[in-house]
């Protein structure tokens, strides 16, 4: 679908790349983020730039195009997995397994605890988080401000195998 597969370790210079993917995925699964569009729409090149700073974040890049993205923030007590996201006409091909594997390869390469929210309202985003080792915590709280919809904070074991473990 595209030619070959390339992961990408995205750095601050790559901000347009990075923005342009963001955009899309906001646009297109405006219910799986904590942002919103109109918010990051608004954002300068100097706010992509600092958040790109902020830790470790990937592309999927096929045929010239980008076509999954996700990524990682410090946040005492580890890394927070954000942002993950496949272009629907892409899934199932395991780019966010290998966002994932990134990712969690990165906090665990810093004894960091690795850890996701997933909304109550996509269970096939939590099934692929548990078949990936991570574990809810029955910790909820609200996607955004003021919104109906709950996320669940999920916790990779130390101990679990990522990826290689998963079918």
């Amino acid at each position: 679908m595209g030619g070959p597969v390339e992961i990408l370790r995205i750095q601050a210079d790559d901000w347009q790349a990075w923005r342009e993917t963001r955009l899309r995925s906001l646009a297109e699964s405006p219910d799986a983020f904590g942002s919103t569009y109109d918010r990051e729409i608004a954002f300068t090149e100097a706010d992509w730039r600092h958040r790109l700073a902020k830790g470790p974040r990937f592309l999927v890049v096929t045929g010239g195009r980008s076509v999954a993205l996700g990524g990682g923030f410090p946040l005492p007590p580890g890394l927070m997995v954000f942002g993950l996201w496949t272009d629907p006409a892409h899934r199932r091909l395991g780019h966010s397994l290998s966002i994932l594997d990134a990712v969690a390869g990165w906090g665990r390469e810093r004894n960091l605890p690795v850890e996701l929210h997933v909304n109550l309202a996509n269970p096939g985003a939590r099934a692929a988080y548990e078949r990936y080792g991570f574990v809810g915590t029955g910790e909820l709280e609200p996607l955004r401000p003021g919104s109906d919809q709950q996320i669940e904070l999920m916790r990779l074991p130390a101990d679990a195998p990522g990826r290689r473990g998963s079918t």
